[in-house]
């Protein structure tokens, strides 16, 4: 079953020339897939357009079987509470303690205080931060700030997570650690998207690879030896 399906999908802004052209793929739920190329190649762009952040000048996008065009803006936000995004540069309240920073989702749906407290205490032991819940994030480490922004996006066990550049900031042994949060997230049924230009990532975890490369998908791997569902992709960020 396709999760996200992309077809003949287009993007410009304004009147200049078109951005994304011609997008035709799909990700199967509950796949793994990892989105890398060289700067420019369409990454970030891509990344917008699946977690709803813009929407096409043409073509066609479901995700989770909805025509993203076709939706009210209510029908939009509700969608998108089922998307977890995990930013390169964290995009945390500083003003906020570990604590409350990863219960906003959950105070966002209205849930009540008690189920609160119970959901992101035992999400931030998940993540080695039961220490610092109470912390701010500019007293903890990049590493400590990454998994705060990851309990964040997966407090809500999205169908879907997308997480642009996620070890950008973090050294490669905690850059290693994340990625087997993303990985114990997917084995749980979340699809996962990663953009990432990390070589010594795409070795060490065997999932599916999708290359951009001057806009378009040059090669796409699934390192495991299954063919990925991708067709074609074509951007420019």
């Amino acid at each position: 079953m396709s999760l996200i399906s992309f077809e003949n999908v287009g993007l410009r802004y304004s009147t200049g020339p078109e951005i994304l052209t011609d997008l035709s793929f799909d990700l199967q739920a509950g796949s793994f897939h990892f989105l890398t190329g060289p700067s420019g190649a369409g990454k970030t762009t891509l990344m917008r357009l699946l977690y709803l952040g813009q929407k096409p000048t043409r073509g066609q996008i479901k995700i989770m079987g909805r025509d993203v065009l076709a939706l009210s803006s209510r029908q939009m936000t509700q969608l998108r509470r089922q998307i977890g995004i995990v930013f390169q540069d964290f995009r945390l309240l500083n003003h906020l303690s570990a604590f409350d920073n990863v219960a906003l989702p959950l105070r966002a749906t209205g849930m009540n205080e008690a189920k609160i407290d119970k959901t992101v205490k035992e999400l931030l032991d998940w993540v080695g931060l039961g220490q610092s819940m109470h912390a701010l994030p500019k007293t903890l480490s990049g590493g400590e700030q990454q998994r705060i922004a990851i309990a964040r996006a997966i407090i809500n066990r999205p169908k879907l997570l997308l997480a642009d550049e996620p070890t950008g900031n973090v050294d490669k042994t905690i850059g290693i650690k994340l990625l087997r949060l993303f990985d114990e997230l997917n084995r749980l049924g979340t699809t996962v998207v990663i953009a990432t230009h990390d070589q010594s990532i795409l070795e060490k975890f065997d999932r599916p690879v999708l290359r951009l490369e001057n806009g378009h998908v040059r090669q796409s791997v699934d390192l495991s030896g299954l063919k990925s569902s991708i067709s074609s992709v074509g951007g420019k960020s």
